[in-house]
C-alpha cells in the first residue's frame, strides 16, 4: 500500500524497499504473460516499478479505497493494457481471479497498513498529530467510523480492542474515560481522543514508547477496517492462487500483521506429517519455501532518508509444488 513511502523528485511517492522487493519477486514474473497481483495498490509504486521492468506481465491491482484507485489509474495509464485495477479487499482475491478467468498467479504483494496518501489526508483521521474528524475508513464506502465505534462500544469491547489490536497496558483505564468522555460529548475529532488518552496514560509511561496515542489510533485504525480478520484469510488464498515457483511478499509495519505472515508462511514450509516420521511420504513435503531469514529490514540509509520505513518488515516464500493447498 506504500505505507511510509516518501515522496520522490517529482513528488510522487515511492515505496518501501522497491529493490528488495522487485528481487524477491523477480525469478516468478520473467517469462512472458506472467501476472502480478498487488493486492494493496496504494499510490502504485510498487506497481509502477514493475511494469516497467517487466515489459511481459500482466498486473492485477486490487484497493478497497476508491480514491486511490482514481489516482492510481492516472499513475499507471501508460500500462492501461497491461494493468487491471479492482475496488476490492485482499481477502476477495480468488472471487477477483475467477471474475477475471485467471486461474492461477505468479507474483503477489502484500503491502499492508495505512497508506501515505491516508496518512496524509488530514480528512480522513488516521493521524493521531492532527485534528480530523474520527473517519479512519480505508473505504470510504464502508458503513463503520471510528467515531462510531468509541461512541458505542461498551467499555470492556473497547478495552478489548486497545489491548488486542493496540497492545496497550493501559486499556482498561483509557476505556472507561472515553466511556465516561462521551456522556457528556460524543466523539467526532481525533484531537479530543489524542488529549484523552494522553492524559489516561501515568506521566512516566509516556516518557518512552512516541506519542502516547499511537496504539490507541492502531486499535481503532484495525477494527475500523477488521484489518486482522481480513489479513488471516487473505494470506492462506494468496498461497492458494500461486502457481508452482510462484512467490509472494509480504510487508508489514506492526507485530501484529507480522506474525500473522511469519505463521503463514512458516506453516507452507513444514511437512504436513508428524515430525518423528522418519521419512516424508511423497505428496506431503512442504510446498512453500522460504526466502528470507526471518523478516528483513530496510536499511539505515533508506530509514534515514524515509522515517517513516522505519517499521517496515518484509518475508517472502515461493510455492515449490502444486499439492499442499492451505486450508
Amino acid at each position: 500500500m506504500d505505507d511510509g513511502a516518501e515522496r520522490g523528485a517529482e513528488g510522487r511517492h515511492v515505496p518501501v524497499m522497491l529493490d528488495r522487493v522487485v528481487a524477491l519477486l523477480a525469478p516468478a514474473l520473467q517469462h512472458p504473460g506472467a501476472v502480478l497481483v498487488d493486492a494493496t495498490l496504494g499510490l502504485g509504486g510498487h506497481s509502477e516499478a514493475f511494469l516497467q521492468r517487466f515489459p511481459g506481465i500482466r498486473l492485477v491491482g486490487l484497493d478497497r479505497d476508491p480514491e486511490a484507485l482514481r489516482l492510481t489509474g492516472e499513475r499507471l495509464a501508460p500500462y492501461a493494457d497491461r494493468a487491471t485495477l479492482v475496488h476490492a479487499v485482499y481477502d476477495e482475491l480468488p472471487q477477483v481471479l475467477h471474475d477475471l478467468g485467471i486461474p492461477a498467479i505468479d507474483g503477489i504483494l502484500f503491502d499492508l497498513g495505512v497508506s501515505s496518501m491516508q496518512l496524509d489526508e488530514t480528512g480522513r483521521g488516521f493521524a493521531y498529530s492532527q485534528d480530523a474528524p474520527l473517519d479512519m475508513r480505508m473505504d470510504s464506502t464502508a458503513p463503520t467510523t471510528a467515531a462510531d465505534i468509541l461512541n458505542t462500544y461498551s467499555s470492556a469491547d473497547l478495552a478489548r480492542i486497545l489491548f488486542q489490536y493496540g497492545e496497550e497496558k493501559f486499556s482498561r483505564r483509557i476505556a472507561d474515560r472515553i466511556v465516561k468522555a462521551r456522556e457528556t460529548e460524543p466523539f467526532s475529532t481525533s484531537a479530543r481522543l489524542s488529549e484523552l488518552v494522553r492524559d489516561a496514560i501515568p506521566q512516566a509511561a509516556r516518557r518512552t514508547g512516541g506519542h502516547p496515542a499511537k496504539r490507541t489510533f492502531q486499535a481503532l485504525r484495525i477494527e475500523v477496517n477488521g484489518e486482522l480478520e481480513v489479513l488471516r484469510r487473505a494470506l492462506p488464498a494468496a498461497v492458494g492462487s500461486l502457481a508452482r515457483h510462484g512467490r509472494i511478499v509480504v510487508m508489514s509495519y506492526q507485530s501484529l500483521e507480522d506474525r500473522i505472515a511469519k505463521q503463514t508462511l512458516a506453516a507452507g514450509a513444514r511437512s504436513d506429517v508428524p515430525d518423528d516420521l522418519p521419512v516424508i511420504p511423497a505428496g506431503h513435503e512442504p510446498f512453500l519455501k522460504l526466502l528470507t531469514r526471518g523478516a528483513e529490514k530496510p536499511t539505515d540509509e533508506e530509514v534515514a532518508q524515509n522515517p517513516r520505513a522505519a517499521s517496515a518488515r518484509v518475508r517472502a516464500a515461493e510455492r515449490v509444488r502444486e499439492k499442499g493447498l492451505v486450508a
